[in-house]
């Protein structure tokens, strides 16, 4: 179980999120052991990612002044050789998110882009039918276009769905499960991110890392089933009870 690496290691992720989200990150983090530091000021960044064992990049709410504290923290987290992981949230959703993500995969500093379908086809320039920050709908085959921009940007790719994709750019691994109610819950794919983040702090073997991560996750939204105004807080409860199972 990837979320008792965690909760072993206790790694600290600086997390640069979007505002929607930020409060259900961190404690998603905190409920699994992790230690999260949500820290977006230019002024800080060298000092924070210093201190960081992984970086997360949530584009969720671009602006400028986070875009220019995102860059600055990716550059320096590749001189210090720790994991980044990219959510490019509504990468398809305007011509600016677009851009900003490509500028950061330019860096090859992306450890792991964590996406769905419709931010994938955006960073690939395949035709989706994106909706917003949602996945959309496309006949595009996602497995392939998955491996190929694993491949061109050398990072790994997870593309979640009713069925999770992660590939390095040649083996792909296949996550059955979950529920479907999370899906209408905001910030669980960016929690998600987040913890892929501590999952790479935590391990050298990155893909069972994440593999064993995404099948935890999956098992976390199937036992959380209630209704949709409590549903968050037992996702929670159930994230802690995986983390804690023989630690």
């Amino acid at each position: 179980m990837s979320l008792r690496l965690i909760r072993n290691r206790h790694p600290l992720v600086h997390c640069i999120t979007n505002t929607v989200v930020t409060n259900f990150s961190a404690n998603g983090l905190l409920a699994v052991g992790a230690s999260p530091i949500m820290a977006d000021a230019i002024e800080e960044i060298e000092e924070i990612v210093q201190i960081s064992d992984a970086l997360l990049i949530n584009i969720g709410t671009l602006h400028a002044r986070t875009a220019a504290a995102m860059s600055a923290a990716i550059d320096a987290a590749k001189r210090k050789g720790i994991p980044v992981v990219l959510d490019p949230v509504g990468a398809g959703a305007s011509k600016y998110r677009l851009e900003t993500v490509r500028k950061f995969l330019e860096t090859r500093a992306v450890t792991l882009i964590r996406c769905n379908a419709g931010e994938l086809a955006a960073i690939a320039g395949v035709d989706w039918n994106a909706k917003g920050v949602d996945s959309g709908s496309g006949d595009a085959d996602i497995e392939p276009i998955a491996r190929e921009v694993a491949a061109r940007y050398n990072s790994l790719v997870i593309v979640t769905g009713a069925a999770d994709i992660l590939t390095d750019g040649e083996t792909v691994i296949r996550v059955q499960g979950g529920n479907e109610k999370i899906t209408r819950i905001t910030g669980t794919g960016c929690l998600l991110s987040a913890l892929c983040a501590a999952v790479l702090a935590s391990t050298n073997e990155p893909l069972n890392g994440l593999e064993g991560l995404l099948a935890d996750y999956k098992e976390a939204a199937e036992k959380a089933y209630s209704l949709i105004g409590t549903y968050q807080a037992q996702f929670l409860n159930e994230l802690e009870r995986l983390s804690e199972v023989a630690s």
